[in-house]
């Protein structure tokens, strides 16, 4: 039979591909978070009892799931940028950037760390849940720029050259405006003693990706041994108050 005449649909597709995923996982099962499916457009939980019924002689999955990267006991934030963050490209353009232009190693470090919330978590509200991940661990100014730069994105400052960025008039209309909250948040932080801090995040930001600049995250490991606390006992392990959020992005598919 010819498999292009009947072509599979999507949804055959993502079933075979989750099968063969599971294969993966040995004796366990992996589950979905909530949220996971309603970023496709789905409010839905998988059901522990429908899930053992079809696996019936798997346990959930309450650890490290072996299709990702491994990670070590006491995890560092190297480990992590290593192990678990998507995409480090453009973390690295933007500290390459303000380390040549001569800025602070805590502005450097904010540039470094102020996207971890896209690459380790979700893109939406980006800068707060950034910052909640690093405040145990950086200097207050580190993190308040981090949150902040959420807001002040969206508004020019010539006074740094600093202008909307086209990037985002094409990605999101040109008619776009931000949400009030936003918007409350940039007012708040215009006269901040930390503000120039996280305009500076949005300077070296930068607004057409390069996928082939030349960076390298070992540049930044001493600025980061320097300004980033790492507790002893590893990342996740600490019992700071986002510790949880450390462990979360270790174990993404642990059941409970």
């Amino acid at each position: 039979m010819n498999e292009h005449a009947n072509p599979q649909t999507l949804s055959a597709r993502a079933d075979e591909l989750e099968e063969r995923m599971m294969h993966a996982l040995g004796e366990r099962i992996a589950t979905k978070s909530v949220l996971f499916r309603m970023a496709d457009g789905e409010i839905a939980m998988e059901s522990g009892p429908a899930l053992r019924a079809a696996n019936p002689d798997k346990y959930f999955l309450m650890g490290a799931d072996p299709r990702l990267p491994a990670m070590p006991k006491k995890p560092t934030l190297i480990d992590f940028f290593n192990n678990r963050f998507a995409s480090l490209n453009h973390l690295l353009q933007s500290a390459t950037l303000a380390l040549k232009n001569g800025h602070s190693e805590k502005v450097v470090l904010a540039c470094l760390l102020h996207d971890i919330g896209v690459a380790g978590f979700i893109r939406c509200d980006h800068g707060y849940w950034g910052a909640q991940m690093i405040e145990p661990y950086v200097d207050e100014e580190v993190s308040w720029a981090v949150r902040t730069h959420q807001a002040l994105r969206f508004f020019p400052d010539a006074s740094v050259g600093y202008e909307y960025p086209q990037m985002y008039i094409d990605n999101f209309g040109a008619d776009y405006k931000p949400e009030p909250y936003i918007v409350r948040e940039y007012e708040r932080a215009r006269n901040h003693k930390y503000y120039m801090t996280s305009r500076l995040i949005c300077v070296n930001d930068i607004y057409s990706f390069d996928p082939n600049a030349k960076v390298n995250l070992d540049d930044f490991v001493d600025i980061v041994g320097r300004h980033f606390r790492q507790p002893e006992d590893g990342l996740g392990f600490d019992d700071s108050p986002s510790a949880h959020m450390w462990r979360t992005l270790m174990w993404p598919t642990r059941f409970l």
